[in-house]
C-alpha cells in the first residue's frame, strides 16, 4: 500500500446517520425515549468506537460495508453494529404497511402466506438466545428468515438483506421490559417498512 493510500485509510471516518423519522414517530410501538437512547447512545457509541479503531487499523475500504467485510474482532463488532442499526432504522416506518406486488408473491411462494412469514419471523426473533438480530434475506433465489448473534450480519456473507429486527434488550426494554414477544408482535404487525424491503429486493 502506497503512502497516499495509507493516508486515505487513516482518514476514513463515518458520521452517525440521522434517523429517517422523528424520535416520536414510531410511538406507541417504540417510544421516543427508546429511540433517543438506542440511536443517540448505543448507535452513536458503535460509530464513535469504530472511528477510533479505524485510526489504528489498516483497512482497505471506501464504505461501511467494506469495513464490515474486511474487519475482524472489535472493529468488526462495532462496524457491523453501526451498519445493522442504520439498516434497522430503515426497516421501521411510522405508517402501517404490508408487502404488495412482486414482493408479496415471493413471500407467498417461499413461506406459503404473509401470515406464515410473520409467524416464522416472530418465532425466529423470539428464539434468538441472548442478543442478536432476526432478518428477512434472499439466499440462493429464495426468501428466508435467519438470525444472527450479537453483531453478526448476513451482509458480511454476501446475502441480500431485506428487513431486520433488533432483539438486543436495549431495543425494547424501556417499553416492554423483558417481554420480547410483545415487542416483536407490535413491530411486525405495525412498523415493518415493506417499501424498504421492496427496494432492497429490487437492488442489483
Amino acid at each position: 500500500m502506497g503512502i497516499a493510500a495509507a493516508k486515505a485509510v487513516q482518514a476514513l471516518h463515518f458520521d452517525l446517520p440521522p434517523l429517517p423519522y422523528a424520535e416520536d414517530a414510531l410511538a406507541p410501538v417504540i417510544s421516543a425515549e427508546t429511540l433517543s437512547l438506542h440511536h443517540g447512545k448505543h448507535h452513536r457509541k458503535y460509530v464513535d468506537t469504530m472511528n477510533e479503531l479505524l485510526k489504528k487499523e489498516s483497512i482497505r475500504a471506501s464504505s461501511l460495508e467494506d469495513v464490515v467485510r474486511a474487519s475482524q474482532g472489535k472493529l468488526f463488532n462495532n462496524a457491523a453494529q453501526a451498519w445493522n442499526h442504520d439498516f434497522y432504522w430503515h426497516s421501521l416506518t411510522p405508517k402501517k404497511t404490508r408487502p404488495a406486488g412482486a414482493l408479496l408473491r415471493r413471500i407467498e411462494a417461499d413461506f406459503g402466506s404473509y401470515d406464515r412469514f410473520a409467524e416464522a419471523f416472530a418465532a425466529a426473533a423470539a428464539g434468538q438466545f441472548g442478543s442478536g438480530w432476526a432478518w428477512l434475506v434472499e439466499q440462493q433465489g429464495k426468501l428466508q428468515v435467519v438470525t444472527t448473534a450479537n453483531a453478526d450480519t448476513p451482509m458480511a456473507r454476501g446475502l441480500r438483506c431485506l428487513l431486520t429486527i433488533d432483539v438486543w434488550e436495549h431495543a425494547y426494554y424501556v417499553d416492554y421490559r423483558n417481554q420480547r414477544e410483545r415487542y416483536l408482535s407490535a413491530v411486525i404487525g405495525e412498523r415493518l417498512n415493506w417499501e424498504f424491503a421492496e427496494k432492497n429486493l429490487a437492488t442489483k
